[in-house]
Protein backbone atom coordinates (compact mmCIF):
# COMPACT_ATOMS: atom_id res chain seq x y z
CA UNK A 1 0.00 0.00 0.00
CA UNK A 2 1.64 3.54 -0.96
CA UNK A 3 2.14 6.14 1.39
CA UNK A 4 -0.99 8.38 2.16
CA UNK A 5 -0.17 11.73 0.81
CA UNK A 6 -0.81 14.28 2.86
CA UNK A 7 -0.68 18.05 2.84
CA UNK A 8 -0.13 20.21 6.51
CA UNK A 9 -1.49 23.68 5.29
CA UNK A 10 -0.26 25.88 8.53
CA UNK A 11 2.31 27.94 10.50
CA UNK A 12 5.38 27.88 11.71
CA UNK A 13 4.54 29.51 15.32
CA UNK A 14 1.39 27.56 15.45
CA UNK A 15 1.24 24.90 18.77
CA UNK A 16 -1.18 22.63 16.69
CA UNK A 17 0.72 23.00 13.18
CA UNK A 18 3.76 21.73 15.23
CA UNK A 19 2.48 18.70 17.35
CA UNK A 20 0.37 17.64 14.25
CA UNK A 21 3.68 17.55 12.65
CA UNK A 22 6.15 16.01 14.88
CA UNK A 23 3.16 13.39 14.99
CA UNK A 24 3.23 12.65 11.19
CA UNK A 25 7.06 12.89 11.93
CA UNK A 26 7.18 10.69 14.82
CA UNK A 27 4.97 7.99 12.85
CA UNK A 28 7.01 8.53 9.58
CA UNK A 29 3.96 9.72 7.25
CA UNK A 30 5.21 11.62 4.71
CA UNK A 31 3.56 14.76 4.27
CA UNK A 32 3.76 18.27 2.21
CA UNK A 33 3.54 21.02 4.74
CA UNK A 34 2.92 24.71 3.32
CA UNK A 35 3.35 28.15 5.01
CA UNK A 36 0.13 29.87 4.74
CA UNK A 37 2.45 32.80 6.29
CA UNK A 38 4.48 32.49 2.96
CA UNK A 39 2.24 31.03 0.29
CA UNK A 40 -0.60 32.88 -0.73
CA UNK A 41 -2.18 30.51 -2.69
CA UNK A 42 -1.99 28.01 0.81
CA UNK A 43 -3.60 30.39 2.61
CA UNK A 44 -6.67 31.17 0.46
CA UNK A 45 -6.94 26.98 0.14
CA UNK A 46 -7.75 27.94 4.01
CA UNK A 47 -10.03 30.55 4.09
CA UNK A 48 -12.05 29.20 1.40
CA UNK A 49 -11.88 25.70 3.32
CA UNK A 50 -13.16 27.25 6.48
CA UNK A 51 -15.30 29.64 5.49
CA UNK A 52 -13.49 32.83 5.65
CA UNK A 53 -11.49 32.10 8.78
CA UNK A 54 -7.64 31.11 8.82
CA UNK A 55 -8.01 28.01 10.67
CA UNK A 56 -4.78 25.88 11.02
CA UNK A 57 -3.73 23.26 10.53
CA UNK A 58 -5.50 22.22 7.67
CA UNK A 59 -5.11 18.64 6.66
CA UNK A 60 -5.81 17.61 2.79
CA UNK A 61 -5.73 14.04 2.36
CA UNK A 62 -5.28 11.88 -0.87
CA UNK A 63 -9.22 11.11 -0.41
CA UNK A 64 -9.86 14.71 -0.79
CA UNK A 65 -11.42 14.66 2.85
CA UNK A 66 -10.30 17.49 5.09
CA UNK A 67 -9.42 17.54 8.75
CA UNK A 68 -9.74 20.85 10.73
CA UNK A 69 -7.13 21.81 13.81
CA UNK A 70 -7.82 17.82 14.86
CA UNK A 71 -6.75 16.02 17.99
CA UNK A 72 -3.83 13.78 17.59
CA UNK A 73 -6.43 11.05 18.44
CA UNK A 74 -8.44 12.19 15.34
CA UNK A 75 -5.81 12.41 13.18
CA UNK A 76 -4.54 8.96 14.32
CA UNK A 77 -8.22 7.40 13.78
CA UNK A 78 -7.82 8.88 10.33
CA UNK A 79 -4.96 7.30 9.29
CA UNK A 80 -5.69 3.98 10.88
CA UNK A 81 -2.78 3.70 13.20
CA UNK A 82 -2.28 3.83 16.75
CA UNK A 83 -1.81 7.43 18.62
Amino acid sequence: MPDPKIIVYGTTWCGDCRRVQRFLDMKKIPYQFVNVDQDNAGEQFVIKTNRGMRSVPTILFEDGSILVEPSTSTLAQKLGIPA
